[in-house]
């Protein structure tokens, strides 16, 4: 891990903890399911969206892996927020941390930034 990854390592094992959660166990071996989960944990540290941080050539990539290693996020993802934001709003939800501007996505004046297009 780099020294980033070091000083942020509960919030990386707290991902890899909620992705692992909800992996598909029949997408690969448990080390192949952690591996991806822990690749995409520390993608998550990084300053960019987090399919650019992985180094896919869209979004759709990363939605496509998220499909296949972790289809339940998938479907709790149903509105299609961005994957960063989605995966620390399930953390702060897991720990009943509600630090959202708005009772409701819907209402939010932040949603174009949550769930608005992702340029490059």
């Amino acid at each position: 891990m780099n020294t980033v990854a070091l000083a942020r390592a509960d919030e990386v094992t707290d991902l890899v903890a909620l992705l692992l959660d909800h992996a598909d166990a029949g997408a690969g071996t448990p080390e192949e399911i952690t591996t991806v989960a822990e690749r995409v944990a520390l993608a998550c540290l990084g300053d960019n969206h987090l399919w650019q941080d992985l180094r896919f050539a869209s979004r759709a990539e990363l939605s496509a892996l998220m499909g296949h290693w972790f289809p339940a996020l998938v479907a709790k993802n149903h509105a299609d927020m961005k994957w960063k934001k989605f995966l620390y709003k399930q953390l702060c939800e897991r720990e009943e941390l509600f630090i959202c501007k708005a009772p409701s996505c819907a209402v939010c004046v932040d949603r174009p930034i949550c769930f608005g297009p992702e340029d490059a």
